[in-house]
């Protein structure tokens, strides 16, 4: 690959993307205040806002978890139902908290 300078019409291009990129204020807000973090971030985990289809479906998994781990006292299927069963309630939590919110 050349180091040389790029060709008239490819450095005219560019420097149009760069300008078109520099007035974009939502973009450089997002790579100002960008944090790579490994982290889970609080306040994103409260405004989580799970819709109705997806609280019922974690809900008929862990019925059904439930009572697959009653019926074989698998100690897999119970430890499933284990995972499953808190993210559950706090899905259906805060689906109540965004019904009941003004």
């Amino acid at each position: 690959m050349s180091v040389d300078r790029l060709p008239e019409h490819e450095q005219r291009v560019l420097d149009e993307v760069e300008r078109a990129l520099r007035r974009d204020r939502r973009l450089d807000r997002q790579l100002r205040t960008f944090r790579a973090s490994r982290r889970p971030d609080p306040a994103r985990l409260l405004a989580y806002r799970p819709r109705t289809l997806t609280v019922l479906l974690l809900l008929a998994l862990s019925v059904t978890l439930m009572v697959t781990g009653i019926v074989t006292s698998e100690p897999g299927v119970i430890w499933a139902y284990a995972a499953t069963w808190p993210v559950t309630m706090f899905a259906a939590f805060r689906l109540l908290c965004r019904w009941t919110e003004g």
